[in-house]
């Protein structure tokens, strides 16, 4: 007898008084900056800095530039059924087996006193995506003279992303697909190409694919790359449906403002570069000339936590609820 997979979802205040949570991963980006005794300062101005970037976007009838501001909720998804054992191994609670983790922003506009919701999807993480990248594509490699990717790979994770953008829970919480937007590759080169969007800005093409996004394209995303008014360098919009037209000009620049504000934080050398992208660029991670923010980041132990955390996740998740929650998807797609 095969139960449903269900989802459930959870929201929790991103602010100076968030307190990361026991289930979060532990390398997601807005649980980096929320340790440490500089916690409250980091999270004020990175949300400092989000607004700031919104009203510099949203500049008509914003005369002062002070019209918007953006809150920012974390999105928890947990599958809460469809397996026939204990699912709080990761959190401790009983919400379920933790899944993804992601941003939603919340417009507020000061002049009409509208809370906007805006695009879910930022800062996007996945436990399963962290075990396929730390821990599948390294043991499928060792002994191997040159880099190989399995032919399945990233087939679960996607079959298991799809699921949950079709699944009432989704369609409860949100009006919306996501849209999940990414640093540029520090081993491609960008061409400008002749064609621009008055908030996404201009638009660049890569010079081929990249593992990341035929790793998303599993999830049935595309991918166009675009630079916004002002900024250093293009952003890596992931969507389903028409990127251009399916949102407004403030959900976009909500989501611009966000994931180009933590782009600068942690990745400074391409997006707060003192250099802006010409029609050709190449992003670099030794660029020298950028500038700092007022954010402290603690970059080298997220990259050293992550094989870590990969293999943590292949104990906890991957060995005891994979093969169960594979057979259950397949029952669910035949039906």
């Amino acid at each position: 007898m095969h139960q449903d997979i269900s989802f459930k979802i959870t929201r929790t205040a991103f602010n100076e008084h968030y307190c990361v949570a026991p289930n979060t991963r532990i390398t997601t980006n807005f649980a980096n900056l929320a340790r440490g005794p500089y916690k409250e300062e980091n999270i004020r101005n990175t949300l400092d800095m989000i607004s700031n970037r919104c009203n510099s976007l949203a500049h008509w009838d914003n005369s002062n530039k002070n019209r918007y501001s953006v809150t920012l909720e974390i999105v928890s998804v947990f599958i809460n059924s469809g397996l026939d054992c204990s699912l709080d191994s990761l959190g401790e609670n009983d919400d379920g087996l933790p899944n993804i983790e992601m941003l939603q922003t919340k417009i507020v506009d000061a002049d009409t006193g509208d809370v906007i919701d805006g695009i879910v999807g930022n800062n996007f993480s996945s436990y399963v995506r962290d075990y396929d990248f730390s821990v599948v594509l390294k043991r499928f490699n060792e002994g191997k003279e040159t880099f190989q990717v399995p032919s399945n790979f990233g087939d679960f994770h996607g079959t298991l992303f799809k699921h949950f953008v079709e699944s009432s829970a989704y369609k409860a919480e949100f009006c919306k697909t996501p849209v999940i937007c990414l640093s540029v590759s520090d081993n491609k080169t960008y061409t400008r190409i002749n064609n621009s969007h008055p908030i996404l800005g201009a638009e660049y093409a890569p010079c081929g694919t990249s593992l990341t996004e035929q790793y998303f394209a599993k999830m049935g995303l595309r991918i166009r790359y675009f630079m916004p008014n002002n900024s250093a360098a293009p952003l890596a919009f992931y969507f389903y449906g028409d990127l251009l037209n399916d949102y407004s000009n403030i959900e976009l620049i909500a989501t611009i403002s966000t994931m180009e504000t933590f782009q600068k934080i942690y990745r400074p050398e391409i997006y707060n570069a003192n250099s802006s992208a010409g029609t050709c660029f190449k992003p670099s991670l030794f660029n020298k000339d950028y500038s700092y923010t007022h954010v402290k980041y603690d970059r080298e132990e997220r990259a050293s936590l992550a094989v870590e955390q990969g293999k943590y996740i292949e104990t906890m998740f991957i060995k005891p609820y994979k093969a169960m929650l594979e057979q259950t998807l397949t029952h669910q797609n035949n039906y």
